[in-house]
């Protein structure tokens, strides 16, 4: 099978992955399957464009068809930030840091969004002449609706999702994985992405 990056060292993500594109006729495989030891700055003010430079990077050191993704909770309360920032934003737990911040705050609304790049490398291009080519990126999206709990319910996922209430009433740490994946703003922006995925990994 042909081999599909994923673009990340994070735990959480790579499992989320793994699953999300297990679909496909390909192998998945992560940076340390490669022996990869990238450390890619995320210094942009859009999702899209630390997400592109993340699958860039990854695709220019692997020569492999690459998807990396950034995401975030955007919450109203903090002018709809950490957006961008959410993995760096807080104490060494964010869930319990956003939930401090939010202490008496009466609007909870949040929305998790995901921006998903897919770099081809210029041998799977035909847009894209010569070996040393960058490699072109497309990306994707997905966005999820709901509110930043109270406290924090569920063991599963990681990251926001012991904190993230969904309009169904459940966090999405309180999910199976399964249903977690059919509506998480990761799993929209992979499900968007699927098609053209399959497209490439058909092509010679």
């Amino acid at each position: 099978m042909t081999p599909l990056l994923v673009a990340t060292t994070n735990l959480g993500k790579q499992g989320e992955f793994r699953r999300l594109l297990a679909a496909l006729d390909a192998e998945i495989v992560v940076p340390g399957d490669l022996g990869l030891d990238l450390d890619v700055d995320e210094p942009f003010d859009t999702y899209a464009e630390n997400a592109a430079t993340k699958a860039a990077a990854f695709g220019r050191a692997s020569g492999l068809l690459s998807v990396a993704d950034d995401s975030g909770i955007e919450v109203a309360a903090l002018d709809w930030g950490p957006g961008v920032r959410s993995a760096r934003w807080g104490g060494p737990d964010k869930a319990d840091s956003l939930l401090a911040a939010l202490t008496d705050v009466v609007d909870r609304r949040a929305r998790m969004v995901c921006a998903l790049a897919v770099a081809i490398p210029s041998s799977r291009d035909p847009r894209v002449v010569g070996p040393a080519a960058e490699p072109a990126v497309e990306l994707f999206g997905g966005v999820v609706e709901g509110v930043v709990a109270s406290e924090r319910r569920g063991v599963g996922g990681f990251g926001y999702d012991p904190i993230f209430l969904l309009p169904s009433g459940v966090t999405t740490a309180e999910l199976a994985d399964a249903d977690k994946d059919a509506i998480s703003h990761r799993g929209r922006a992979v499900a968007s992405a699927l098609p053209r995925l399959r497209e490439l990994l058909a092509s010679p």
